[in-house]
């Protein structure tokens, strides 16, 4: 079963951000979504591996952010590959992105998502059937 969704690293991050509460209310929305709606949220190794990075650098013990991942780990996770790399090199030139936004593209691609939520891509863009929103604008798509 394809994954409806797919979340960017930033949403994770903005669910346990105690200084933006109003982030954080929307981030723990889309958390929740994914816990009671079982396989419907994806997200891939490269946001787990960003997760831990940044939630480590944001003063976070590791133990804490190794828990987290595990959580984490029980939704739909697609794994890095050389394929996947192919994508995100060919999805990089398509759109001009950099490597590492296309390697999310990409992911939610192969997760079979309609909707990325990310801040960090623009809004609306429709990237090869997925479509990023994101979920802290005032005015959302769909």
């Amino acid at each position: 079963m394809a994954a409806e969704r797919f979340l960017d690293t930033n949403i994770l991050l903005y669910g346990y951000d105690l200084n933006a509460p109003e982030k954080r209310a929307v981030a723990q929305s889309f958390i929740e979504r994914a816990w009671t709606e079982t396989g419907r949220t994806a997200i891939s190794v490269q946001v787990l591996q960003e997760f831990y990075v940044n939630f480590i650098r944001k003063g976070h013990p590791p133990a804490d952010a190794s828990a987290l991942i595990g959580d984490f780990s029980l939704w739909p996770v697609i794994d890095n590959s050389l394929a996947l790399f192919r994508l995100g090199i060919s999805i990089q030139a398509r759109w001009q992105l950099s490597l590492w936004d296309a390697m999310i593209v990409a992911a939610a691609q192969a997760s079979g998502a309609s909707e990325l939520l990310t801040e960090d891509l623009n809004h609306g863009q429709d990237y090869g059937g997925v479509r990023a929103i994101n979920p802290f604008l005032q005015e959302k798509i769909g």
